[in-house]
């Protein structure tokens, strides 16, 4: 595949991996906004697209040894999406919301408005990936694992629109923490939910990358 300024950004992540360490690293949406050129993608960010598409190249020509999960069976695909991002989300959402909450307790009076604005998009935010994750892993995973992909167009609509409202959320949660940078004057609890949250934005763009870009194109493809 020839990358260029013009190609979805979704594309180039789907067909190269490790193009994915770029848009991270610039805040570029791969995951809900993939259906964006790169140029397009770029000029939201005030990034030059050809630079972005140098840096690109260049990490392409590193060795990929990852999955290429548009050729892995769809069940694999599947097992991977449980494994390595809702068994841990399981473990880590009620962690945040549990730092959020003392954060807010303890040093909301220090920027009272926009530390309870993070604590209730937060906790907004970890119910619905919850119920989120057990549509897919108790309807639309095992549909698609039965072969029944073409026939889920209805669930698979849902599951986008839920991945934009998670995006909006994540979106909104970097602004409110300056781009996770905690204040000087940060306790080491305020300081793990910062980190926290920008380790759920860059394993949740990544998550939704793979669910958006590739298995539900390919399952929708019978």
């Amino acid at each position: 595949m020839t990358v260029t300024i013009e190609t979805p950004v979704g594309e180039i992540a789907s067909a190269h991996p490790l193009s994915t360490r770029v848009f991270a690293r610039h805040n570029i949406d791969f995951c809900c906004g993939g259906g964006a050129p790169l140029q397009t993608a770029c000029d939201k960010r005030g990034l030059n697209a050809d630079d972005i598409l140098v840096e690109i190249n260049k990490e392409l020509q590193e060795t990929d040894n990852t999955t290429n999960w548009n050729e892995a069976p769809l069940t694999d695909l599947i097992e991977h999406i449980v494994s390595t991002y809702h068994v841990s989300l399981k473990e880590e959402l009620p962690r945040l919301e549990a730092m959020a909450i003392r954060v807010n307790h303890v040093h909301g009076d220090k920027d009272p408005e926009r530390i309870a604005a993070i604590e209730s998009i937060f906790i907004s935010l970890k119910n619905e990936l919850m119920e989120h994750m057990m549509k897919e892993e108790q309807i639309l995973f095992p549909m698609i694992a039965n072969g029944q992909g073409a026939m889920a167009i209805g669930p698979v609509s849902v599951m986008e629109q839920e991945h934009e409202s998670a995006g909006n959320a994540l979106e909104q949660l970097r602004k409110l923490t300056d781009n996770f940078t905690p204040p000087p004057a940060a306790c080491n609890t305020w300081r793990a939910l910062w980190h926290g949250l920008e380790v759920l934005e860059k394993d949740t763009h990544q998550h939704i990358h793979l669910e958006n870009n590739i298995l539900f194109p390919r399952a929708l493809n019978g």
